[in-house]
């Protein structure tokens, strides 16, 4: 697989655009710190870029499907590129509502590439190499985050905020080209059936696919788990930052989840080879309630740090699952569309947990919040295990790659 030369592309493009994603959005939480006292308003912002790419996403998916891959990925990047232009705007202006525009052009841009990227990835490596490639793809980009976020601390002290959106540019840009050299020869996937062309209207004709793959269902609904944790992620850095009364913290926390996260997908294929999906995602779900109640100590710095190693490696584990179950499990001639509903549910879910967060932090405060996350973690965990325990013994998971069940 690591001869593969879309591969090796599709891994550079992931690292160097992750870079510039994670300089962007420490500069957004700094030009908010500055601008926004309130943790509600910050959510609402973050909120409104999520919006329109939840807006778009219905559209997102038809062009997906339609069109060729690497279409799709070269004109999300252009726009991804030209929307930091707003954000310079905004820095140079002093207004919020500039920030907001660059969030909705690049939050829309997203909705349109990665849905894309995960409909390509199938189509690069056999399929008994895709769990292999999600775990080593989600490392490149928790490596590009740990990178990005340190590199980021390090020039808000020396350079002023508008330089780290012109390195941002130049990382997007520079992910516009490699993705002109991907070779994705489409016509090896499945041609779509005449039934599939005739279907080929939206987010309706994936709803019946999901539902007769209740692996899938499970699987869509158990992510809900790790995004109430990753929703609020940076308003909870935010805020233990200012309980601990520590700058240094941020990055402590962000090293020791990547760190650990990439420690997860590394990990993750010998699990694989030993259990079955479903064991995985069940007991990291469980773990992930366990690093929110870690939480409530959130005033000690080494229980912080070690709440965060525990989600990291946890989710590490869950997401490349996750994504090899969905790869695998779904038919290929609709996965422009599922992985853009997925997108877009990821997205409605992000943003209600995100002002949901912003409203507790401000009610009730972050140490009680994550008590009630990791009860919520609990309860759907065991809801969905008893769920799988009744199909268990049905022939709707005999086949399902991985490992034996149980």
């Amino acid at each position: 697989m690591l001869h593969n030369r879309n591969v090796w592309i599709l891994l550079v493009g992931e690292f160097v655009a992750g870079v510039g994603l994670w300089l962007g959005i420490i500069g957004n939480l700094e030009f908010m710190q500055e601008k926004v006292p309130s943790d509600f308003l910050k959510a609402v912002i973050l909120a409104a870029g999520l919006l329109a790419g939840v807006a778009i996403g219905p559209l997102a998916g038809r062009i997906t499907d339609q069109l060729k891959k690497k279409s799709v990925m070269l004109a999300s990047g252009f726009v991804r590129a030209f929307s930091v232009v707003f954000m310079l705007i905004a820095i140079q202006t002093g207004s919020v509502w500039w920030m907001i525009i660059f969030l909705i052009f690049i939050q829309m841009s997203a909705a349109f590439y990665f849905p894309a990227l995960q409909a390509a990835i199938p189509l690069v490596v056999k399929e008994k190499e895709l769990l292999q490639l999600n775990g080593i793809h989600m490392n490149v980009s928790t490596l590009s985050r740990v990178l990005g976020t340190a590199v980021a601390g390090i020039l808000l002290t020396i350079m002023p905020l508008s330089m780290m959106y012109v390195m941002s540019l130049i990382a997007y840009a520079i992910l516009f080209g490699v993705t002109w050299l991907l070779q994705i020869d489409e016509q090896t996937a499945e041609p779509l059936s005449n039934s599939a062309k005739k279907l080929n209207k939206g987010f309706k004709d994936v709803f019946p696919i999901i539902k007769d793959l209740p692996i899938v269902l499970m699987t869509l609904v158990l992510t809900f788990i790790p995004l109430l944790f990753i929703g609020g992620f940076n308003l909870m850095v935010i805020n233990i930052s200012e309980i601990q009364d520590s700058s240094a913290i941020k990055g402590w926390i962000y090293t020791a989840e990547g760190l650990s996260f990439m420690a997860g997908a590394f990990y993750i294929k010998k699990l694989g080879d030993r259990f079955s999906p479903y064991s995985i995602l069940f007991t990291f779900s469980l773990i992930i309630g366990i690093s929110q109640f870690l939480l409530y100590f959130a005033d000690i710095p080494f229980m912080t740090i070690v709440a965060f190693i525990v989600f990291g490696f946890s989710v590490g584990c869950f997401f490349p699952t996750a994504a090899t179950i969905f790869q695998t499990r779904v038919p290929k001639e609709f996965h422009g569309r599922f992985f853009s509903f997925r997108n877009m549910l990821d997205r409605l879910i992000f943003q209600i947990v995100l002002l949901l967060t912003g409203f507790l932090l401000d009610m009730i405060g972050l140490q009680l919040m994550v008590v009630v996350f990791g009860f919520l973690s609990f309860i759907m965990t065991a809801v969905f295990y008893f769920k799988f325990r009744q199909l268990r013994n049905g022939d709707v998971l005999e086949n399902t790659p991985g490992g034996q069940v149980g």
